[in-house]
């Protein structure tokens, strides 16, 4: 087992120090075991991309997944993988590739863990693509009592859309086994100067153009500064899109903010293999901007066109602090905490400015524009109300679940008692 004394206490953005009596680094999962097994409050860390206090511990443990010694196995007849929970995106794909395999959808960053992702709901895009979490077909689950449970898709029907997205209430997912599909390639193509008007009025085609689209504004400008077309390849791609020009070059997210796109994945219509061209950014660089902050809400995919209007009508207070708001669309899932629960979303991401009390004021403005919508929120996110819309039909059953899995409360913390079961504020 590692030391803590030179664990890192903040998050990746550095906007949150963790308040946690200690950081325990396993080497193994019996290791892991025997810490939870003690603790009476312990909360699991991955790559720490979370900005809220989701993975905070207060005067409890953490556990930090990043050494942990999980072999990654390829079943090349059922067509899944079975990694570790300290495995990033990022340390598998080229192995899964060189296997002849490929994961149907990845987020922008491939720097995040699998097990983060998927129990905070990360997302990637694309209108037929549901988030990350949905290809997760077993998960191995360290509970309260330090024993090992495992769960899957087929096995345990009845609570198994409980377990994958679940913000970390429940344990620790040490071991998670996902889908795999044949290897593909995929080409980017930027456009420049999409106008508003031609973004809400022809929203669905613009999504259907590719196997994964992003938008990109400040919502403040008349144009959607840019959109990212991600396509399989072969595929067609259209020379212009609805008053939109093919960029000249290639473009960060932040590119209107002056951003260079040095550490983006490759654009131009080059083909590549899917994990180099499905995110947003290079594994080898600093993911994003860096120095940033984030939030992101979801909202129907039908009611589109009145949430752009409704966001538009705050543009200028949202373009002070963003230095880019993304746009993407996910399909729907059946997973209880998941931002697209039962229903087809449009994302609306934030990449804010390092100015927390500013974005922090800004938040119930944005939310009181939003609420008329079914507004979700990420579980890892700056957030001001509670992630999941009043009547969630997926959070009393979730409750009763954990109640069985984890009685005492050990893997909750301030944040998830506040948000999940209404026990703080």
């Amino acid at each position: 087992m590692i030391d803590d004394a030179r664990a890192t206490r903040t998050n990746w953005a550095g906007n949150l120090t963790y308040r946690a009596r200690e950081i325990r680094t396993p080497r193994t999962v019996e290791e892991a075991r025997e810490l939870v097994a003690r603790a009476p409050r312990v909360k699991a860390l991955g790559s720490r991309h979370s900005f809220n206090a989701v993975a905070d511990s207060p005067d409890g443990l953490q556990l930090d997944l990043s050494a942990l010694d999980v072999p990654t196995t390829i079943d090349p007849a059922a067509a899944s993988v079975t990694l570790g929970g300290g495995v990033r995106y990022g340390d598998v794909v080229k192995q899964l590739d060189e296997a002849g395999f490929a994961l149907a959808n990845l987020a922008s960053l491939p720097h995040i863990t699998v097990a983060g992702s998927v129990a905070t709901g990360t997302h990637g895009s694309g209108q037929h693509q549901p988030g990350l979490a949905s290809a997760v077909s077993a998960v191995e689950l360290l509970t309260a009592d330090g024993e090992l449970r495992t769960f899957s898709r087929t096995g345990d029907p009845d609570v198994f859309p409980g377990l994958v997205v679940n913000a970390g209430a429940l344990g620790v997912l040490t071991r998670l086994t996902l889908d795999l599909e044949p290897a593909f390639q995929v080409r980017q193509d930027a456009f420049d100067a999409l106008p508003w008007q031609a973004a809400i009025e022809h929203f669905d085609e613009i999504q259907a153009a590719g196997y994964s689209v992003s938008m990109f504004t400040n919502w403040a400008r008349d144009v959607v500064d840019q959109v990212v077309l991600k396509n399989r390849v072969p595929a067609e791609v259209p020379r212009t899109l609805f008053g939109a020009v093919p960029a000249d070059g290639p473009r960060h997210p932040a590119h209107a903010a002056g951003i260079s796109a040095e550490n983006t994945t490759v654009q131009g219509g080059v083909p590549g293999p899917w994990y180099d061209r499905l995110p947003h950014f290079r594994v080898g660089f600093a993911p994003s901007v860096g120095a940033e902050l984030q939030s992101e809400y979801f909202v129907p995919r039908a009611s589109a066109a009145a949430v752009f209007e409704a966001l538009r009508g705050i543009g200028d207070r949202i373009a002070e602090l963003a230095l880019v708001s993304e746009i993407r669309t996910l399909a729907a899932d059946d997973l209880w905490l998941s931002p697209g629960y039962r229903s087809d979303r449009v994302a609306l991401h934030f990449t804010w400015r390092p100015r927390q009390p500013e974005v922090e004021a800004l938040l119930p403005l944005m939310e009181e524009r939003l609420a008329p919508f079914a507004v979700r929120a990420h579980w890892g996110k700056l957030v001001h109300g509670k992630p999941l819309e009043p009547g969630h039909r997926g959070l009393p059953k979730f409750r009763e679940l954990a109640g069985r899995l984890d009685p005492a409360g050990k893997f909750r913390n301030p944040f998830l008692d506040w948000a999940l079961f209404d026990t703080q504020g």
